[in-house]
Parts: C-alpha cells; structure tokens; sequence
C-alpha cells in the first residue's frame, strides 16, 4: 500500500515498485476513513509505504494492517519500526544496489498484476480495480494514439495518477503547488505560472479545476499559446466551461474530454471543436453529453438495461440502434475484475469465450455518425409513471438557465421526479418565480415534462472529494424526501 502525497517521493516511490516487481496498492483517502479501511482490510497488504501521518492512522487502526511485515516512512519516523528513505537508500548501497551497479528490472509479463488501483466510490462501495502490465501497456499506447502525444512535451500533472503515464509517454510532468485532493480549490494563478514558466504542451485536469482556470484567465484576459491540448474528465464537463476553456487556446488546441472508468480507460473521447460546433444543440434537447467515438481498439455496444449479473454474452443482449441501454465495453483496457469481491465483479462483468465484457454502469445511446451518447449513471435513473427519466438528458436543459448553477434529478418515492437546484451566486430571482421559469422549461422536452416538483438548495451540493464534481444524488434524494415530507 503506498499513501504518500503526490510528490517527487511518490512518484520515484511507485516506479520503484514497478521496478521490483511489486503490486502497488493505491488509494484515494478522500473517499472516507470507514471506507479507506475496508479498502485495507480487503486488500490484506504485505507492506506499507506512507507519510507520519498515514502511520499514525495504522496504529489507531491496526486490524487491516494485521498482515504487514515491511514498513517504510516517507518523512520523520515516530518510534514506529521499519525503514525511512534515507536508511533504505544506505541498505540500498550496502547491498550494491546504488552507484554504477546495475538496479535489475523484475520481469513481468502482460497478464501479472501490476497494482490495483481502487474506484472513488462516489456512486456505490469504492472496488479495487485489477490492473494488468497488459493493460496499462495499452492504455499508454491508446492515449498516445488518440491524442498525438509526442516524446519531449510537458504536462501540468494536476491528477497524480495521470501524471504516472508521462514518463510512459515521453513527457515531462510538471507538478504545480496544489492540494491534488481539492482541485476545485487549486489557486489559478499559480497553474498560470506553472503553464507559462515550463512552457506546458499538455494539461490533464479536473472539470472543476477547468472551470476555475478558465474563469481566472478569461478575466486576465490570458491566453495559454503552449498548450496543445487539455484533457478533462472525471465527471461530465458543462458547455460553459468547455467554451470557456477552449477560447483560451490556440490554434488546432483543443480541449478533449476523454470518457471511461477506472475499470475501463479509455473508451472515448471527443474534442471541443467538435462538440461546440455540432454536439452541443443535442445537449440541450435531451439527448445526453456526446463522449465521441471508440478509443482504438475498443469495442462498444448497447445493451438492455439489467440491474443483475448477466454471466454469458448473448447477442440478445443488443439494443436496436438509437436505443438507451447500458454501455458494454470490450477491448486491452479493460480490467478483469475487482480484488476480493466476487459478487461485484460478477455484476459488472459479461463473459465472452476467452474475453471479458465491461459493463460500464452507464447509459448511453449511439448515433448514426458513430459517436456515443452518455445519458447518466445506471444507479441514477429515475423511473417515472410509463417512463424512466435520465440524468444528463434532464439536467443540461436546467443547467441552460443563468440563475443555475447547476441542477440535479433525484427520484422520491413513490416514482417521483424531483428537480434540486443549486443558484448561481449572482442570482436575483425569488423561488417563485425561478420555480415558473424552470417549468416552462420543463415543459419544453419530452426529456423533462414529468418533472413538476422544483427545490432550491441553498448550500453548494454535496459532491465527491476527488473530481469536486460528481454529485452525490444518493444524499440529495434524502434531502428532497425531507423537504417534501
């Protein structure tokens, strides 16, 4: 297990584990002390890499770190035992590990697990993810493929993870002074500089962290001549930011919202001249957010929409086309399963002979052009009388008006529909008559014409800690049931 914060240490640290033949464990501490501790527990690790800080929580906490035999401490050591940095590097040098002597690679081949990286959790149990050398193998090739990336750029790394592939891909990562677990707060000025100080060809961040850039330089009137390109994703990125962003380049730069999970990455991907030239009107008629077409070599089909396991793939499974179904991913990406839970990998994975299947947990469609078009999480779908209502085919018509900052639709049983709105801060319109408005709205698509009960939240809505965007609808639901009681 390596908890350490993104740094220059945690990035040698977790090559170094590559290196050795290692399985690093990695875990986002954002998703919550309870669940970072069953994440532990499941995985039963044979060693642990850490900060004090994260020490001090295995001493607390010590049954999911019963099975740890090598301890090492990325910082001062506080009476615990194992190894600091230093003393492992002067182990290193006295076992002829350092100098001019060769490190020796760990062979590997492509089906070994290569670490098991753990999902957010932000919409069910946060899963380890089973990564293969395979796997991220294609996953470098991929992202190199679909976006041009050329040996010798320089990325401005504001995902830790993401930033693990630049050295796969040839490029420079430039680390900027920010808080990787709050990047709605990153300071703009500082990825300015960054940007501007190293002369940054690529940026990978977050749609929240985008909407703050782009917000601070549209109002500096800057422009970031270097970028070749912006990658976003994470959650779905609103047209607002995306043409905000994209005005800040220039050129063929484009900003790229690359579509996928942590089980299956990439699957798709679009750029902005695309989407804000033909893409965006279908956003707002309730067609969903337009993700774009395959990564290579990925196969994606539409599938009926099933809460339980399917075990065999069956054509049957297929949708005609233009049909909303779940999305059903085939291809090098995709990992085999989760570690030590056996019941969530059956639910999300479909047997084909000697291939597995991904379900994606969301719902989407494909258009005639090949593109796909992404309707909402499976989990988040809200059955109405005769109907089934989908998150971003309802949401974006909402998020159109410019006292929305955004929106989010929550079902209220029995089979009720409800729209929660959070304001813009310069919203001047009492309730009344923001409520009419957005009704009139409503009223305008056969995507929205079931809702008929509005809320305002009058705090900023509860969302994940690591993208800051997605939002958590399971604790909105429970606040719109309150408010209707």
């Amino acid at each position: 297990v390596l908890m350490v914060k993104p740094s220059l240490d945690f990035f040698s640290l977790t090559f170094a584990l590559f290196k050795v033949g290692a399985v690093p464990v990695l875990i986002d501490p954002g998703i919550g002390r309870r669940a970072l501790l069953g994440c532990l527990d499941e995985v039963e690790p044979e060693a642990f890499i850490g900060v004090p800080a994260a020490h001090l929580a295995r001493l607390l906490f010590p049954r999911p770190f019963r099975s740890v035999r090598a301890l090492v401490t990325v910082g001062r050591k506080l009476g615990w035992g194992g190894h600091d940095l230093r003393s492992l590097a002067r182990l290193g040098e006295a076992r002829g590990a350092g100098g001019d002597v060769p490190y020796p690679m760990a062979d590997s081949s492509p089906d070994e697990i290569a670490a098991i990286l753990f999902t957010s959790g932000s919409t069910g149990i946060p899963k380890g993810a089973i990564y293969t050398h395979g796997i991220f193998d294609a996953q470098v090739r991929s992202i190199r493929t679909l976006y041009g990336i050329e040996p010798g750029e320089i990325d401005l790394a504001t995902f830790p993870l993401f930033a693990l592939f630049d050295p796969a891909l040839g490029m420079t990562a430039v680390v900027p002074d920010m808080d990787a677990r709050f990047p709605a707060k990153a300071d703009p000025r500082k990825l300015v500089e960054a940007i501007e100080a190293y002369g940054a060809t690529n940026m990978f961040g977050s749609p929240a962290l985008v909407d703050n850039l782009s917000r601070y330089a549209e109002a500096q009137a800057i422009r970031f001549p270097s970028l070749r390109r912006v990658l976003s994703s994470g959650a779905p990125m609103r047209h607002d930011i995306l043409a905000r962003m994209h005005g800040r380049l220039d050129g063929d730069a484009q900003v790229h919202t690359p579509f996928g999970a942590t089980e299956s990455l990439p699957v798709a991907s679009i750029g902005s001249a695309e989407l804000l030239a033909e893409a965006a009107e279908g956003l707002h008629l309730g067609k969903g957010i337009c993700v774009g077409r395959p990564a290579p070599g990925v196969d994606v089909r539409i599938i009926r929409i099933d809460d339980e396991p399917i075990d065999r793939w069956s054509d049957d499974l297929l949708l005609p086309p233009g049909a909303i179904g779940e999305l059903a991913v085939r291809g090098p990406v995709v990992t085999p399963g989760y570690w030590a839970r056996p019941e969530q990998t059956r639910l999300s994975k479909i047997r084909d002979g000697d291939t597995i299947i991904h379900r994606m947990g969301d719902l989407g469609w494909i258009d005639e052009q090949g593109r796909i078009w992404m309707c909402g999480r499976k989990s988040h779908r809200v059955p109405v009388e005769g109907d089934t209502l989908f998150t971003e085919c309802v949401e974006p018509i909402f998020n159109q008006h410019p006292d929305v900052h955004r929106c989010a639709l929550v079902a209220v049983r029995p089979k009720r529909a409800v729209l929660v709105v959070e304001r813009t801060p310069a919203s001047r319109r009492d309730d009344d008559r923001l409520r009419q408005e957005l009704l009139v709205l409503a009223s305008s698509s056969p995507s929205t014409r079931a809702i008929d009960t509005i809320l305002f939240h009058d705090r900023p809505f509860p969302v994940d800690r690591r993208h800051n965007a997605k939002i958590e609808r399971e604790r909105l639901s429970c606040w719109a049931a309150r408010a209707l009681a």
